[in-house]
């Protein structure tokens, strides 16, 4: 497979050429400090002054204030420090003030949390507010008119980071008409994407971010409206006019030159109506390729270089990890909070639902995007859509876990019939998707034993019997393996491993109802917590070795199957999800000669946990590649 495909500018984006020489030029030959006043410094304060005078143009600050600093969450907490401090002068001298803080719902995390930190700071004690969006993600302006006489600062976007959703300006600055309210606008998204005459707006305060238009991360400006009140947040040396004190970031701000003298000389960035026609290919693709696809945002209301979508069925990381086997960057939501894996409060305040929300997938490019770069993705989109397609239905013992809990799916495909333990509301649709075909015999539960067929000792799936075991308290059991032989897994709900004695053979994998027990399975011989050995992880030049020293070795690869089939590192690899891990450990554990196993995943989180759980088992012959494929260096599989 060729180079990855980078789809995820919003989050940032790779540094443009003419940016990097520039930088580089800062470094090598601009070197001096721009206060000096030799003549190296006056070369250094040079390149500062173009660059100014290049965001000055662009932006239309007018006489307003044009700050350079480390980037937008600098420029957010100045502007509300700035706004904040002149409500408590105006206080202290006696005038009526606005006591809300208004926000918009779908802000950046970054201006909520910097309303309540500065709030609380200076003792103001004002009410923060929440300013509602509509089901378009646009502010709701009857809400702000009502709210406008009291707010002592507002706080919207031009253009929203995870659905693109383009701001009314117009409509909320005529709805602040006649409040006192001060006005800041997150121009992150904007910068490149949308035309700004700031002098000519109410705007009072606009923070920008290099690294969102291809300039290098820690750099940003400032846009602050002549005569609305301004406090530093760094004092020091009297740099920036003394608006912001610190040596400048030269090579960044030669950098960010560079990207706005691409922006005001044209021919380096498509226009809005290319880059509409690539996002209207790019969305034609997805639907495709995902059949049932919902776009989160209106096309007509958002920057053209955004894609929100939502898939049934299929979860957000599911999505992002298919891609990823792909070579596809994509996100969800905003890289700020993608690692928390939380529904998109962005999505929440649109009012759409929660499957939505819970399963977003963010799309997003640069304004240099090219025709080769869209017809590629759309080729590794559609072959994303083929490896679900073929990726067929699981057979055996499925694990899905959801907020820490397990379910757990007994699948017999030669047969089409299936059980389900203890399934979660929020699983509801995975496991329809996952038993699409099959008669569900049973949907049991470990907590009371409930939905157990009446009169029946032994629930058959194929040639495996499922039975049931109740405990002193009420809570099941299910045993699961051939009639007349020794269960296989052992389904345990919360039901602690002391109380299966006697009850479970010390061999019989628990599959247990919780992370809180075990995250995958163990049995009642395993060691808990047994050190798994700092040989289980091999690098890649270690995995070298390991499999000329072990020829026999079996690399597994513990992704989806549609990630498997989407981009497979290693001919011959095997594919063992994750979620199907417990099938089969007893078939590995029975092994008269074990041979070792290597586990590998995108990351190394899965794979390490595929190989511990094996370990912990007594299978020393199991091993993973560290940090995964996304850090080794490999020919991906075409």
């Amino acid at each position: 497979m060729s180079k990855d495909i980078y789809l995820d500018g919003n989050a940032t984006t790779p540094v443009l050429p003419a940016a990097l020489l520039a930088a580089m030029q800062a470094m090598a030959e601009h070197y001096g400090n721009p206060s000096s006043t030799h003549a190296t410094g006056l070369q250094a304060k040079a390149v500062l002054d173009e660059a100014r005078a290049r965001a000055r143009r662009l932006l239309g600050v007018g006489p307003g204030r044009l700050v350079f600093n480390s980037g937008a969450t600098e420029g957010i907490q100045t502007a509300v420090l700035s706004a904040l401090c002149a409500v408590r002068v105006a206080r202290a001298q006696g005038q009526r003030t606005g006591t809300l803080l208004v926000y918009g719902a779908t802000e950046h995390k970054a201006v909520p949390e910097s309303l309540a930190h500065w709030n609380a700071l200076l003792g103001l004690d004002l009410t923060l507010v929440k300013l509602a969006v509509g089901e378009d993600g646009r502010h709701d302006l009857d809400m702000l008119r009502q709210l406008a006489p009291d707010a002592a600062f507002v706080c919207t976007m031009a253009a929203n980071n995870e659905t693109g959703v383009i701001s009314d300006l117009e409509g909320i600055a005529a709805a602040l008409a006649g409040s006192a309210a001060l006005w800041m606008v997150d121009c992150v998204q904007a910068l490149g994407k949308l035309p700004l005459a700031l002098a000519d707006t109410r705007i009072d305060y606009a923070p920008f971010s290099g690294h969102k238009l291809y300039a290098p991360k820690g750099i940003g400006m400032l846009y602050v409206r002549a005569g609305a009140p301004y406090t530093p947040l760094i004092k020091g040396g009297g740099q920036e006019t003394g608006d912001r004190s610190g040596t400048e970031n030269m090579a960044g701000i030669a950098a960010l030159g560079a990207v706005l003298a691409a922006l005001e000389d044209g021919g380096t960035f498509r226009s809005h109506a290319e880059l509409t026609a690539f996002r209207d290919r790019l969305a034609d693709a997805l639907r495709q390729a995902l059949p049932g696809i919902v776009f989160n945002a209106p096309f007509d209301k958002a920057l053209p270089t955004t894609i929100n979508f939502s898939v049934p069925g299929l979860s957000s990381k599911e999505l992002l990890d298919l891609f990823d086997a792909a070579g596809v960057r994509v996100s969800a939501g905003s890289a700020c909070s993608a690692a928390k894996a939380q529904p998109s409060y962005v999505l929440d305040a649109m009012g759409l639902p929660h499957w939505r929300s819970s399963s977003a997938v963010r799309l997003s490019f640069g304004p240099s995007m090219d025709e080769a770069t869209v017809a590629a993705a759309c080729a590794r989109i559609a072959r994303c859509g083929a490896a679900l397609a073929t990726s067929g239905q699981p057979d055996g013992v499925v694990q899905l876990t959801a907020a820490g809990n397990h379910a757990w799916l007994v699948l017999d495909r030669a047969s089409r019939m299936a059980a389900v333990i203890d399934a979660a509301p929020e699983l509801a649709e995975r496991i329809a998707a996952l038993t699409a075909g099959f008669e569900v015999a049973a949907r049991l539960s470990t907590r009371d034993g409930a939905g157990w067929p009446a009169q029946a000792d032994c629930l058959y799936l194929g040639e495996q019997c499922l039975r049931r075991v109740v405990l002193e308290d009420g809570r099941a059991v299910y045993l699961l393996g051939q009639d007349g032989a020794e269960p296989r897994h052992a389904f345990t709900g919360a039901a602690a491993p002391a109380r299966l004695h006697g009850i479970v053979p010390p061999d019989t994998l628990l599959c247990p109802g919780s992370e809180e027990h075990c995250v995958f399975c163990t049995s009642l011989r395993a060691q808990a917590g047994q050190d798994a050995g700092a040989d289980m992880h091999l690098d890649q030049g270690a995995l070298d070795a390991f499999l000329l020293a072990h020829p026999r070795a079996l690399l597994v690869d513990v992704r989806e199957p549609c990630e498997h089939a989407a981009g497979n590192p290693f001919a011959g690899a095997a594919n063992v999800p994750l979620s199907r891990l417990a099938g089969w450990v007893p078939g590995w554990l029975a092994q008269p000669e074990p041979v070792p196993l290597v586990f590998f995943c995108r990351s190394g989180n899965r794979s390490a946990r595929a190989a511990g759980c094996l370990r912990s088992l007594g299978y020393r012959h199991a091993y993973h590649l560290a940090g995964g494929v996304a850090l080794a260096v490999l020919p991906l599989a075409a």
